[in-house]
């Protein structure tokens, strides 16, 4: 179930070279991502009109892509401007294109009604782009559907098992109960969950960034959007500092987004930015690579949990309380859907 009059990331700013262009699968479809000589993003559909080749075996001249078949080449409207061998194109020799925008080094694409696309309903990524906060970009591709990733990542209960030596550190997290609200962005629609855990020892990673007492009290609190993005506010501080009190505190925030490529595979765009007057490169590295490890944790479970489910399809799963959350989301997102699709929505 795909959201379509939304925004997706295709990819982070650095992947799309200078005179190049980025090729990916999104929601199913072939696409075509490059940057015009002003600086302009440009989508377009990864398939020559002529004999359905990907534009994406041709090549780049100036803002045109020129098919690598039989040469056909395409502007960044979408137009063909040149048929070799024909004085003029055939009015109907055109790709699809696709509004595309970058904000804070996460380009966007808009998979719906060229029309309904709003800048509005962008999420607010403002660590990736803010200074005095401090990252390495991270990419990482499932081999399942995305749907199951947001589950992960809208029940944090599992950082206590799945990363009980990475990110988590302690079954305090599981046990401390999250609070749960819509989220009131302007422009968003999703869940904001809370949750606080008091008086436990601080994860080996949070080393990595300052020392720390054996006691610390922890926080995430995050809003997850719709299609599918996680931002967070999150850290620890001193067991006995006052909650606005930051001097001691490891301060984090981290911007993560789920883009389908397929009805069973995933692009996984994600940060952690720490905050701090000055980058240390050690630091950021270090962060990125607990990030790393927990990430292919997290991998490693979803995909077995995937495998799982398709050797038994339809078998019923157990609801738990650690899951209301993702059950708000799934609720949420097939309101929407109905919506998108011109349907009545099923009461809340």
């Amino acid at each position: 179930m795909w959201l379509r009059n939304c925004w997706y990331v295709i990819g982070w700013e650095h992947e799309i070279p200078d005179g190049g262009f980025l090729a990916r699968t999104v929601l199913g479809e072939a696409l075509l991502a490059y940057r015009t000589a002003t600086g302009r993003y440009v989508v377009l559909e990864d398939r020559c009109c002529h004999r359905h080749a990907p534009l994406s075996k041709g090549r780049r001249e100036g803002d045109c892509i020129r098919c690598g078949y039989h040469g056909l080449k395409f502007d960044a409207a979408g137009a063909c401007v040149e048929v070799p061998g024909r004085a003029t194109p055939p009015a109907a020799a055109r790709v699809r294109t696709y509004p595309a925008i970058c904000r804070n080094r996460w380009v966007f694409v808009w998979m719906g009604e060229a029309g309904h696309a709003d800048p509005a309903m962008l999420p607010d990524n403002f660590s990736c782009g803010a200074a005095g906060w401090h990252y390495k970009p991270g990419y990482m591709h499932y081999d399942t559907p995305y749907l199951l990733i947001c589950d992960n990542l809208l029940d944090f209960s599992h950082l206590s098992w799945v990363h009980e030596k990475t990110l988590g550190g302690s079954t305090a997290i599981a046990l401390a109960r999250p609070t749960l609200a819509p989220v009131d962005a302007p422009g968003q629609r999703g869940v904001k969950v809370s949750r606080q855990v008091p008086g436990v020892p601080p994860p080996p990673y949070y080393a990595k960034i300052r020392a720390m007492p054996p006691v610390i009290d922890r926080w995430f609190v995050y809003d997850f959007l719709l299609p599918g993005t996680l931002l967070m506010h999150s850290g620890g501080r001193p067991t006995g500092d006052a909650p606005d009190d930051m001097r001691n505190a490891v301060q984090l925030h981290s911007c993560q987004t789920l883009t389908p490529e397929t009805a069973n595979s995933t692009h996984y765009f994600f940060m952690q930015a720490y905050r701090a007057d000055a980058q240390h490169p050690a630091v950021t590295e270090g962060i990125y690579q607990s990030l790393i490890q927990a990430f292919d944790e997290d991998r490693d479970m979803i995909s077995a949990q995937y495998r799982a489910i398709q050797s038994a399809p339809g078998a019923p799963m157990l609801p738990l309380y650690m899951d209301a959350a993702l059950v708000q989301f799934r609720r949420l997102l097939e309101r929407e859907h109905a919506l998108e699709a011109g349907l009545r929505p099923a009461a809340a």
